[in-house]
C-alpha cells in the first residue's frame, strides 16, 4: 500500500522530534510498537468505536503500549482521536525510510525472473552500492516476465539491467536500421 502524504508528515514530524531529543533509535522502537498495536483487530476496533468516549480508549492503548516516550504515546493518542490508528504502520515504515536515509542506507526494489540465493542477493546489492555510492536495502520481487537480469528502483532512479529490456533496445535497432 502507497504512503499516504498523511502518513509521511506525520513520520516527518516524529523524526524531527527525534532527532532534536537525540532518540532517533528509541523513536524507531515506539513507532514499531504503535504500529503493531495498531495490527491488533480487536483493539482497533475497539478504539474506533464512536460510542466509547476518548478518555477509556487512552487509557488503554497506554496500558497496552506500556513504557513509551510519552511524546510517541501521544501521537498514538491523536491517531485514536483523528480515527487514523489503521496509519500506524505506514508512519512507522516512513519513519524507517527517513532514519535509514539519515544513516546513508539507500531502499532499492528490485525485481528479478527467478528468486536470488544469498550469494546472487548479496553480490546484487554490492553492484547497486557502487552505482549510487551508498548502502543499499534490497526489497526483492520476483516477476518472470523480466526474463533475466534484474530492474531496480532507487529512489528516483530505474536501474534496467533485464534482458527483456536489451532485447526491446536490440528489436528497436534493428527496426531502425531496417527503416
Amino acid at each position: 500500500m502507497p504512503t499516504t502524504v498523511f502518513s509521511k508528515r506525520y513520520a516527518q514530524a516524529a523524526f524531527e522530534i527525534a532527532q532534536q531529543k537525540e532518540k532517533l533509535e528509541e523513536w524507531h522502537s515506539d513507532l514499531r510498537r504503535i504500529a503493531e498495536l495498531a495490527r491488533d483487530a480487536e483493539f482497533t476496533s475497539l478504539v474506533e468505536n464512536p460510542k466509547l468516549p476518548f478518555q477509556p480508549k487512552a487509557e488503554l492503548a497506554q496500558e497496552a503500549l506500556g513504557r513509551i516516550n510519552p511524546l510517541a504515546l501521544n501521537l498514538a493518542y491523536l491517531l485514536i482521536a483523528k480515527g487514523r490508528l489503521k496509519s500506524a504502520s505506514q508512519i512507522a515504515d516512513e519513519y524507517d525510510r527517513l532514519l535509514d536515509d539519515f544513516h546513508g542506507i539507500g531502499h532499492a526494489r528490485v525485481i528479478t525472473a527467478v528468486p536470488l540465493d544469498d550469494t546472487n542477493r548479496e553480490r546484487l546489492s554490492q553492484r547497486l552500492e557502487a552505482i549510487i555510492g551508498r548502502k543499499v536495502s534490497l526489497s526483492l520481487q520476483v516477476d518472470p516476465n523480466v526474463l533475466g537480469g534484474f530492474v531496480a528502483r532507487i529512489d528516483d532512479r530505474v536501474i534496467d539491467c533485464s534482458i527483456r529490456n536489451k532485447l526491446e533496445m536490440l528489436r528497436r535497432s534493428v527496426v531502425k536500421v531496417g527503416t
